[in-house]
């Protein structure tokens, strides 16, 4: 009975007395990292407006604009928690924000979608050290029984930022220029900055690993050719396309060679090895599966909230506020599911919901009462947060707590990873389908304007708006080639949650027998073993 007085030695007290005002601290710089995508999101449609409303984006640039931050933060994630191991976690968490900080304030001022894309990729590099950091730092905070409560909690905060988010972006948008949902992030990360320097104290890890540059280029390398082959596919809604198909083999093969460095490696910046482990791999699947599904409904439905059904960017992302109540409800809860029922139900049940709510998206058309997408986001929001809190505190304490970094990096790699690849993928399906369904109807168009219209239907309605009372023809089959577009991706992004539903359920554990004097540790030993 004396063993849980053990690890109540490991932290200092006067962390331990001030350990939930940390964890707020490292919820408002997680806040940012987050909050800046789900911003973005309802920002896209202003973006891909032509000046001086916008910056007149194609749909390819805004996919861009997005992935070029979740590529960056995604290749840089591991190496950022190894330095954070190695030159101590609050420095790094503090150079990550200011970095993140002027990155934001020069988004804000782009002139050009190029521009736009180059200071995603400089906020990617800051946010890639504060994601890592914040967890590492959670984790060697709270003692072990006290960590799936704080890591729900720290879930929750990314629901926060999911609901602020949106509606954050959409007040800006009805009183500011699109540059002010960038610009909003500068006295959020100043006053980061103030509090981490008084609250957070600094750790490391005492046997920090070595650096791995070659295993960081080849893997970011390959990832940016791959989504660009993928999103170049879209664009000319042709994947057999030479150009398409050379530069998603090359990707491939990239990545093929960096997963072989990393297993010949005796310092990978991805250990190969943690992936025997077949409940590691599994929570990892399930992570970036449902964000490669979610990431991609996202993308569409701003057009469909805005560009089909007329609503405003302030209602959008008002639109958007069960998604993220459901989070923040239900992942703080989401431990006592687990305790229940099990990481494998509770995980599996999500994401069948998950998949039941992407199916629904295939039914909706242009006079759906509203309260059903609302209904559908809810149940969206609820199944996110049973998978996971969850699949987090498996992957975390499947690890010694020295390589918190290292955990929390893997898991936002895949979660980063699965995203940018949802938005590529599932953004190239939407782009096909719709230019093959609007193709035959831009024939009365001049030739230059035909492939400019085909883009996206914000596109076929901007050209629709300049042509007047002649282009008004245009909006009808418009809204129905992107209703059609919105089903099949829909439809795809059901298939890829089943397929994670189906990993889950084969390889995460069940409930484990509970013995006379085992509470939570011996499931959190199983959960990680």
């Amino acid at each position: 009975m004396t063993t849980p007085a053990v690890p109540a030695r490991r932290i200092p007290e006067e962390v331990h007395r001030r350990r939930w005002a940390i964890l707020g601290v490292l919820m408002l710089s997680l806040l940012i990292v987050v909050l800046d995508n789900s911003i973005l999101n309802v920002a896209i449609k202003t973006i891909s407006t032509p000046a001086p409303t916008g910056l007149g984006a194609t749909q390819s640039e805004i996919e861009w604009a997005i992935n070029s931050y979740t590529l960056v933060f995604a290749g840089l994630l591991f190496t950022a928690g190894l330095i954070g191991d190695r030159l101590g976690r609050k420095k790094v968490l503090l150079g990550g924000l200011m970095v993140f900080g002027i990155g934001s304030a020069l988004a804000a001022e782009s002139g050009s979608p190029g521009q736009l894309i180059a200071y995603r990729a400089l906020m990617a590099l800051g946010a890639a050290f504060v994601m890592p950091a914040t967890l590492a730092v959670l984790m060697n905070v709270f003692e072990r029984e006290e960590q799936p409560k704080a890591i729900g909690i720290w879930a929750g905060g990314v629901g926060l930022a999911i609901a602020i988010g949106p509606i954050t972006g959409g007040a800006l948008l009805d009183h500011f220029w699109w540059g002010s949902v960038f610009l909003i992030n500068v006295p959020i990360v100043i006053l980061a900055l103030a509090l981490m320097v008084w609250l957070v104290p600094d750790s490391r890890d005492p046997n920090p690993g070595r650096l791995d540059p070659v295993g960081v280029v080849l893997s970011v390398v390959g990832l940016v050719l791959l989504v660009y082959g993928i999103i170049k596919g879209g664009e000319l809604a042709d994947f057999t396309d030479p150009k398409v198909l050379a530069t998603i083999a090359a990707g491939l093969a990239v990545l093929t060679g960096f997963v072989i460095f990393e297993k010949r490696s005796d310092h990978p910046s991805l250990d190969v090895s943690y992936f025997k482990n077949k409940v590691f791999s599994a929570a990892m699947s399930a992570i970036a599966l449902v964000f490669f599904a979610l990431m991609g409904v996202t993308f569409f439905s701003v057009f469909y909230t805005q560009s089909v059904r007329g609503y405003s960017p302030l209602q959008s992302g008002l639109l958007m506020l069960p998604l993220a109540a459901a989070q923040m409800i239900f992942a703080p809860r989401a431990r006592l599911v687990v305790d229940r029922f099990g990481n494998k139900a509770t995980t599996t049940a999500g994401l069948v919901v998950i998949a039941g709510t992407l199916a629904a998206f295939a039914t909706f058309e242009k006079d759906t009462p509203i309260w059903l997408l609302e209904v559908v986001f809810f149940l969206m929001g609820t199944g996110m947060a049973h998978i996971m809190t969850p699949t987090s505190v498996v992957i975390m304490q499947a690890l010694p707590r020295e390589k918190a970094g290292s955990a929390s990096a893997l898991s936002n790699t895949f979660r980063q990873v699965g995203g940018a690849l949802g938005i590529a993928v599932l953004g190239s399906v939407l782009s096909t389908v719709y230019r093959n369904g609007i193709e035959d109807k831009l024939g009365l168009l001049p030739a230059g304007l035909r492939d400019t219209a085909g883009e996206s239907v914000e596109a076929t309605l901007g050209v629709a708006e300049k042509l007047g009372p002649q282009g008004k023809a245009l909006v009808g089959p418009a809204d129905d080639a992107f209703l059609h577009a919105m089903h099949i991706t829909a439809l795809c992004g059901t298939g890829v949650a089943i397929i994670g539903a189906v990993v889950v359920a084969l390889f995460l554990p069940g409930k484990p027998p509970r013995r006379q004097e085992d509470t939570e540790e011996p499931q959190l030993v199983a959960a990680g073993e």
